[in-house]
């Protein structure tokens, strides 16, 4: 009796084994269920929501640069948001206006943030801060990044000289570091921002292009830890994983534009329209990010000429800004062939079915016309252009005097 009972004794250990490591595999697996049901950012891709997250390169315990990504994972387009650290606005926390970066807190950014948030008026649930010492870092990290440098530096400033040579440069953390902190006595506000962009895009393209090797353990807990982030590690990795299914030669970045006032004494960015011109580019872009009938028109770069057909000076000057700031490349900018259009007109060349549709929106006009519509009426006389633009805006005497869009139709 006593040997058959040690026979089955025997025979049950591999089954309570099987049921152990099945029981434990069903934990793992409920486990990783719920942890991903929990992720905030797998929670956005479930609920098919755009991700907006804020990035700050800060030196000195201060923005250097501010920008807001939005990405939309179902279309794997992207749109990036310049926010100019002079920008000033009504900052309710301390009842008057200055600057934004007056808010900016190196331990705690949420207030800076829901002012951004405010100003785009959209949901930036994510921020990612680099500070200048992590960066040089993170760029070693991650090989370098290339950039194009269209004309020769060489300069001596605060932190030494600085030199790039023309053409394609390939950058290593200091040299990064270099290249979007230097001031030169001859770069205009414009270049300088142009510049950090072009930065900013080539981090991010050369970060998708490392993903792989950032996701291994340790490179990826050592990435993360050049991070002041409110995303655990593996948030991190699920939204650069989306990140690097975005193409970032093709993406937009929208400088929040304004007027340069000076108030109380410092010289603030007032946005234009108090802030709505903005959100209607936000909200413009969003569409766009969704939209998944027309994928190329949505990362298509359009080009436009703007043409001032009235007597009103620098009304071509300051509509070309605000078309700029929803994503629209402008070639040129000048007077039309006379200045008697009594409507305003767009011209489309493209050959995109819809793509002048939208553009005419932007400005409210309904009046658009084909090129060859116009050349075979011959009853309207347009100068032969020196750039093909996709677009050409004749602005007439409907035009509202801002520069904003057409008053009447």
């Amino acid at each position: 009796m006593q040997s058959k009972i040690r026979f089955i004794n025997r025979d049950a250990s591999p089954f309570l084994v099987g049921i152990i490591i099945l029981f434990l595999a069903a934990i793992i697996v409920i486990a990783i269920f719920f942890s991903l049901r929990n992720d905030p950012i797998h929670s956005i891709i479930s609920d098919d929501q755009v991700i907006s997250v804020l990035y700050v390169f800060e030196k000195d315990q201060k923005p250097l640069c501010t920008y807001v990504l939005m990405c939309y994972p179902k279309t794997k387009k992207a749109a990036i948001y310049d926010i100019p650290q002079e920008l000033g606005m009504l900052i309710h926390q301390i009842n008057r206006v200055d600057r934004l970066e007056t808010l900016y807190d190196p331990d705690n950014i949420s207030n800076y943030m829901n002012e951004i948030n405010k100003l785009l008026k959209t949901d930036i649930l994510f921020s990612i801060v680099i500070n200048t010492d992590d960066l040089v870092k993170a760029v070693d990290l991650i090989e370098g990044v290339e950039l194009f440098i269209p004309l020769k530096v060489e300069l001596n400033d605060d932190d030494g000289l600085v030199m790039f040579s023309s053409g394609i440069n390939h950058l290593d953390g200091d040299k990064a570091l270099s290249y979007i902190s230097y001031k030169s006595p001859d770069e205009d506000r414009e270049t300088s921002i142009f510049r950090r962009q072009r930065f900013f895009i080539s981090f991010l393209k050369r970060q998708a292009e490392m993903n792989e090797a950032l996701r291994k353990t340790p490179v990826s807990r050592v990435y993360h830890s050049l991070m002041k982030t409110n995303l655990g590690l593996r948030s991190r990795i699920i939204l650069f994983d989306i990140f690097a299914g975005i193409d970032f030669d093709r993406i937009n970045i929208h400088l929040v534009g304004g007027t340069m006032r000076l108030v109380s004494e410092k010289m603030l960015l007032i946005p234009f329209y108090d802030g709505s011109l903005i959100k209607d580019i936000v909200r413009q872009g969003l569409t766009t990010l969704r939209d998944t009938e027309d994928s190329s028109m949505g990362v298509r770069v359009f080009t436009v000429e703007v043409l001032n057909g009235t007597t009103v000076s620098g009304l071509a000057g300051r509509t070309a800004e605000i078309l700029s700031g929803f994503g629209y490349d402008i070639l040129s900018v000048g007077n039309a062939d006379n200045f008697n259009y009594d409507r305003t007109i767009v011209i489309d060349r493209s050959g995109f079915d819809g793509a002048a549709k939208k553009f005419a929106e932007i400005i409210r006009c309904n009046n658009i016309m084909h090129e060859s519509d116009i050349n075979e009426e011959g009853n309207m006389e347009i100068q032969t252009l020196e750039y093909k633009s996709d677009f050409t805006l004749i602005i007439g005497r409907d035009f509202n005097v801002s520069g904003r869009y057409v008053s009447t139709n």
